[in-house]
C-alpha cells in the first residue's frame, strides 16, 4: 500500500468542518497524491500525453502492454497539488513544471523505458475504432443498390429505421437505391454512427500523443 507522502504545513491554518463525503474525498486526493510523489520516486522519465478519439477499453490496452510502467488520466488539480504549482511547494526540483502543462483532457505517464522506446512505441500505436456521433466523417460511404446478404431479414425494420430504404425481396434484405450514409466533413448523427458500425466501417483513430518529458529537473516539449 502506498502512503500519501507528508505535504508541508500550510502557511494559514484553516478551520475545516468535513462531512464524511468531504473525507472519503479527501482520502482519496491524498492517496493519489501519495501515488504520484511514489511514481516521482521511482520512475526516470515523466510524459503528459493527450488521446485522440478516447476509448476507455483502449487505453486499457495500452496500460496493459506498459504494466512495467504507471499512467494516471484525470483529475489535473489533484495532480497538480503533487507535482506542485511552484519551486515553494514542489515535491521535487522543477516538479511544478509538468503542472504547467495539466490542461484540459491529459494524462501522465511514469516509465523507466528510454525515451527512444517510449516514442517508437507511441508512434507505431494506433487503434482503428468505430466513430461516435459528434465525430467528424473522415469519409464519404455509399451503399450501393441491390441485396444486402450479411443482414438477417429480422434486421430490416431496424435498417429501414436508421434511414435506409430498404424491403425484403423473397426474405432478403434489399436496399431499393444507392444510399449515402454520410459525406466527409459532415457531423455525425446518432443513426450514422450506428450505421457506419453495422456495415463494418471504422473512422475513429485511438492515439496517443506524447506532449512533454520531464527527467532530472527538466522539461522539454515534444511538440
Amino acid at each position: 500500500a502506498t502512503h500519501p507522502a507528508t505535504m508541508p504545513k500550510s502557511k494559514r491554518n484553516k478551520v475545516i468542518s468535513l462531512t464524511r463525503t468531504d473525507k472519503k474525498g479527501l482520502e482519496v486526493k491524498e492517496a493519489l497524491v501519495g501515488q504520484i510523489h511514489d511514481a516521482l520516486d521511482t520512475y526516470a522519465y515523466v510524459y503528459t500525453f493527450t488521446v485522440d478519439n478516447m476509448r476507455n477499453a483502449k487505453l486499457k490496452e495500452v496500460r496493459t502492454a506498459w504494466r512495467h510502467s504507471r499512467f494516471f488520466f484525470g483529475k489535473n488539480k489533484v495532480m497538480q497539488r503533487a507535482f506542485g504549482l511552484g519551486s515553494d511547494d514542489e515535491y521535487r526540483s522543477n516538479t511544478h513544471l509538468i503542472s504547467e502543462h495539466l490542461r484540459g483532457s491529459v494524462g501522465v505517464l511514469f516509465t523507466n523505458r528510454t525515451p527512444e522506446q517510449v516514442s517508437s512505441w507511441f508512434q507505431s500505436y494506433a487503434e482503428q475504432d468505430y466513430a461516435r456521433s459528434g465525430n467528424p466523417a473522415t469519409e464519404t460511404v455509399t451503399i450501393a443498390q441491390g441485396p444486402l446478404e450479411d443482414f438477417s431479414h429480422a434486421m430490416e425494420p431496424q435498417l429501414r429505421k436508421l434511414g435506409l430504404p430498404t424491403r425484403l425481396r423473397r426474405g432478403v434484405v434489399t436496399l431499393e437505391r444507392d444510399y449515402t450514409i454520410c459525406t466527409e466533413g459532415q457531423t455525425l448523427t446518432p443513426e450514422q454512427a450506428r450505421l457506419l458500425k453495422l456495415f463494418a466501417k471504422p473512422m475513429a483513430v485511438f492515439q496517443i500523443n506524447l506532449k512533454t518529458r520531464f527527467s532530472e529537473g527538466e522539461l522539454e516539449v515534444l511538440e
